[in-house]
């Protein structure tokens, strides 16, 4: 495991750094906001523009994958749901609850690092989780949160999320990569050094912007966000380690990588979501602060597992 606490250790580091530069005010929450958006409309994108253009929807999309990955996630994403329930908080905060349970930050954090531990095969697994999280459970939240508040489901519901995915530039930048590779057209060299060379800010400017936003965040029901925490942590990862190996027949390496997904710690773009609502974004905010600690260690132990030693 030493080897490859050694190799994860300089990405959070860079998180650290970034905690660091924002908790003494060096990086402001002005500074931070902006180094988010260049991350994730411009250098994130990219990236993702650059592995999927170099891939084939076949390479990308693998019908048991899916069907590991979706249905693990849904049993974690229930089990949290039903747990907040049984605790008497509202089917909003719920919802809220169970996305931290099951969505990772895999665009800032899984993208990069995925790729340059376990290789350059890793991009299309890691894509095909990202696809899922944005466009099934970033979906499912808020058809919950806005049917439940409005008391009935209606088509305006299904627009305003149509065109929330159709201006998501990492779901623009993977579509389009896929277009462009589906002309069996390689990239025109001016455009690829421009893309490698603007993709190559995403790593660093990612995971530096993440430890800026951990460094604004408070702690607050610290005792909710330990179960989330361990829920995302521990619970998604071994539910999808038994979807992807035994249940569905998902081939090993994709299956690890799609382990090591599973494993990373609460997105920041859940916080996001319940800012918006309004609802628990304290909670969210905690969960996220203490699974982004703790994932130094959980992160490292998987990949260390799904690289076949201790």
């Amino acid at each position: 495991m030493l080897p490859i606490l050694l190799k994860t250790l300089p990405f959070f580091a860079l998180i650290g750094l970034g905690y660091l530069a924002g908790r003494t005010r060096f990086f402001g929450a002005e500074a931070t906001a902006a180094l988010t958006k260049f991350v994730f409309y411009f250098a994130l994108s990219a990236m993702l523009f650059g592995f999927a253009a170099n891939l084939s929807l076949g390479q990308i999309f693998d019908w048991p994958f899916v069907q590991a990955y979706l249905s693990a996630s849904v049993l974690v994403y229930l089990l949290a749901t039903g747990v907040a329930l049984w605790r008497g908080v509202s089917v909003e905060e719920a919802a809220v609850e169970a996305q931290c349970a099951v969505v990772g930050n895999v665009g800032f954090i899984g993208v990069p690092m995925l790729v340059l531990l376990l290789g350059a095969a890793a991009a299309g697994p890691v894509l095909l989780v990202l696809a899922v999280d944005l466009i099934v459970f970033s979906s499912v939240i808020t058809l919950v949160i806005t049917a439940r508040r409005e008391g009935r489901m209606t088509l305006g519901i299904f627009r305003v999320l149509g065109f929330g995915l159709l201006k998501n530039p990492m779901i623009v930048s993977i579509v389009l990569g896929l277009g462009w590779g589906a002309t069996g057209r390689a990239v025109p060299v001016p455009v690829n050094e421009f893309l490698t060379t603007l993709g190559a800010a995403a790593t660093p400017g990612a995971l530096f912007a993440i430890g800026a936003s951990l460094a604004g965040r408070t702690a607050e029901r610290v005792q909710v966000a330990v179960w989330l925490t361990a829920a995302k942590l521990v619970l998604h990862p071994a539910a999808v380690a038994v979807a992807a190996l035994v249940i569905f027949p998902v081939e090993r390496y994709a299956a690890g990588v799609m382990i090591a997904a599973a494993a990373l710690p609460v997105a920041g773009n859940v916080y996001i979501l319940a800012a918006h609502f309004g609802v628990a974004p304290q909670r969210v905010s905690t969960a996220i602060l203490l699974s982004t600690a703790a994932s130094v260690l959980t992160v490292t132990a998987v990949i260390a597992l799904v690289n076949g030693g201790p």
